[in-house]
């Protein structure tokens, strides 16, 4: 029987787990709720004996959280494993473990145009630094820089980076922030629970992230504009990054917020907003940007890495 790897996509909230054989193509994808396992070793452990065949002999995982050694640790969940002891428990050759947006970011190459949802117009430029950035349960961002033989990948944490305010409703937005939580973080306001945050602050209403952008897209007005506020912050936030970073690849919007938003883009204030930074308008406005419309791209990125590491296992 053909080896497989085992995949998993490890958000704060969700858990999306597969197989894959040498094409790296995802197999057997099942979308758990993190809430129904204790640890992530029991959300494998049960994925793994639930499925039929020979066991996959190494693993690739993207997990919603810096990666700096064997002690891992997700951000914005209470979860943390040893690589190496998870590795030995789960009987794999090889574990591969990358921070999320850094494994969507290999699968980018791998998306076709019926993945993507264009927001504006523009032309990337060939071999320039391409921007992945995006709204879930947190800001995830990668830097993704062509080379001569494909492309590097660079991580970031540029989620944890502060929110400035540039209009007085975005200055009464923060203020209120810093009174709940001190420091204002740019994921605080630009995820899912950043958008709860948002919503309540200019509504007084208490709704989820997807009751929000349910009754925005069904035209309901107080949700609309709420959407449109987080979207004008995002679009600027991504401005900033772009000039960072001379993103003139192209920028592309993932996360499940942002997938979910997709066509409030076009009629709200994100690209006004993304291009509006004086005195590079002009620069910014050459700038291809693309939502990512993929149900499971962090599946495609980590299903690249794996095909790699069964061609050593």
């Amino acid at each position: 029987m053909a080896p497989t790897v085992l995949l998993a996509d490890i958000g704060g909230t969700t858990t999306r787990v597969a197989r894959a054989g040498a094409d790296g193509i995802p197999f057997d994808v099942r979308l758990e709720a993190n809430d129904s396992y204790a640890s992530l070793e029991d959300l494998l452990g049960t994925y793994l004996a639930s499925v039929s065949g020979a066991a996959p002999s190494c693993g690739a995982l993207a997990v919603a959280g810096p990666i700096d050694g064997d002690d891992v640790r997700l951000t914005n969940r209470n979860w943390r494993f040893s690589t190496q002891k998870l590795a030995a428990d789960l009987s794999f050759h090889r574990l591969a473990v990358l921070n999320d947006f850094e494994a969507f970011a290999h699968g980018l190459p791998l998306l076709t145009r019926d993945d993507l949802l264009e927001v504006g117009t523009g032309r990337a430029v060939a071999g320039a630094p391409m921007l992945l950035s995006g709204p879930g349960t947190g800001l995830g961002t990668a830097l993704i820089l062509p080379r001569e033989a494909g492309y590097e990948v660079l991580a970031s944490e540029a989620g944890h980076m502060r929110l400035g305010a540039v209009t007085t409703d975005e200055a009464r937005i923060v203020a209120h922030l810093v009174r709940d939580l001190g420091p204002v973080s740019v994921e605080h306001v630009l995820s899912g629970p950043g958008l709860v945050r948002l919503h309540r602050i200019l509504s007084g209403e208490s709704l989820s992230s997807h009751a929000i952008i349910k009754a925005a897209l069904d035209g309901q007005r107080q949700e609309k504009e709420s959407c449109h506020i987080f979207l004008r912050l995002l679009g600027r936030v991504l401005g900033d990054l772009a000039l960072a970073v001379d993103a003139k690849g192209g920028v592309y919007v993932g996360g499940g917020v942002g997938r979910a938003m997709a066509h409030l883009f076009a009629e709200s204030p994100f690209r006004t907003a993304f291009e509006e930074h004086p005195p590079y308008h002009d620069r910014l406005a050459q700038i291809p940007i693309h939502v990512v419309m993929h149900a499971t791209p962090g599946l495609v990125g980590i299903g690249e890495i794996g095909r790699r590491l069964l061609v050593e296992c």
